[in-house]
């Protein structure tokens, strides 16, 4: 007997009150921020508290939502429960003290590891979540394959450490001495460095303990129906397979439906050739809920456009048009009628026009 396709909604990701983080991935321009604030209100309408984070350099959750946004976790108009903060990636390079000594050890620290500049803000904000209540988080992630540099920030740090404790060997008494010399106090000694970076591998160390419970975790791939967002799909759900992350749900934006009154040769073109990427996502992930959202004509932005798209990600969309109905045949007329009426107007114009001349 064959097994009945999951549900193609976020109705599981609703109903599985135990989870505590939701990362939203994809390539860029899919529609990844519109899916994760949707997600992140959809999940205020049945958990206590949400926090939804990008860490997007371009910033597009303050489009969305229409709303400036910071890295201090806002309210966002319009709710009691739902909470929105954008993080830089990037380490602000005034938040580290400005000293010669410790900002060039920094900078070679930073350069000798890639990334560990990145791994260390992002324990800072770990921790700085953590220490928050929020009932789940909904990660905004940003659009490269980096998505799951977070998960190997532990090895990135243990990198860093080290690295640190190599330098330490090397320069170790002068380092100490410079602390003096500069008068940096014990902030700076190299215990207190080691300190942080300790303290910071635990933190990030824990935290990916509940990404890979899929419990805690779990991660929704957004993409379009073309080839490329295929691709980059199977590879992401590769990766994740690799990092042990939960991932059972597919968003496939952008469809277009066979529902405009008039036919366009050219839509019609775009519509077979996103079905055959449609049939290949339901091949090759008949076990993930894979949800399909209308292209639309406009933007989804404000909090109101967004609360009316939401509905298609708890019931499949139906287009109100269907093929062959009687009612199918009145609007289509009703809409040549239309544009008939324009044409002669039009025509009406420039024959005025041309009089004139």
């Amino acid at each position: 007997m064959e097994m009945e396709a999951p549900e193609g909604t976020v109705r599981n990701i609703l109903e599985q009150k135990s989870l505590k983080w939701v990362f939203v991935g994809g390539k860029g321009g899919v529609g990844k921020t519109t899916c994760s604030s949707i997600l992140a209100i959809l999940l205020a309408q049945v958990r206590q508290s949400v926090l939804v984070i990008s860490t997007d350099p371009a910033h597009n959750l303050s489009d969305a939502f229409q709303q400036r946004f910071t890295k201090i976790p806002t309210l966002v108009n319009g709710f009691t429960n739902l909470f929105a903060m954008e993080v830089d990636p990037k380490i602000e390079n005034d938040e580290l003290p400005n000293d010669e000594g410790i900002d060039s050890f920094l900078s070679e620290l930073t350069n000798a590891i890639p990334g560990v500049d990145e791994a260390m803000s992002f324990a800072e904000m770990l921790k700085l979540v953590q220490t928050m209540d929020y009932s789940v988080i909904v990660f905004d992630t940003a659009p490269t394959g980096h998505t799951l540099r977070l998960l190997q920030f532990p090895s990135t740090l243990e990198k860093g450490l080290e690295k640190f404790m190599a330098l330490k060997n090397k320069f170790g008494g002068l380092l100490s001495q410079a602390t003096r010399i500069f008068g940096l106090g014990d902030e700076f000694s190299e215990d207190a460095m080691l300190g942080k970076l300790e303290g910071m591998k635990d933190v990030i160390e824990q935290v990916n303990r509940q990404f890979k419970d899929p419990d805690l975790t779990t991660f929704v791939c957004v993409c379009i129906p073309e080839f490329l967002s295929l691709y980059e799909t199977e590879r992401l759900v590769q990766e994740l397979t690799k990092f042990e992350i939960d991932a059972h749900n597919i968003i496939i934006n952008q469809v277009i439906y066979d529902e405009e009154a008039v036919e366009s040769k050219l839509l019609k073109a775009r519509m077979r050739m996103q079905q055959k990427y449609i049939d290949q996502f339901n091949m090759l992930y008949d076990d993930f809920h894979i949800t399909k959202l209308p292209l639309l004509p406009e933007e989804v932005c404000g909090v109101q456009a967004l609360r009316k798209f939401s509905q298609h990600f708890l019931s499949p969309y139906k287009p109100p048009l269907i093929r062959g109905t009687v009612e199918e045949l009145r609007q289509r007329i009703s809409t040549l009628k239309v544009q008939l009426e324009e044409a002669k107007l039009e025509l009406d114009r420039l024959q005025k026009g041309k009089g004139k001349a």
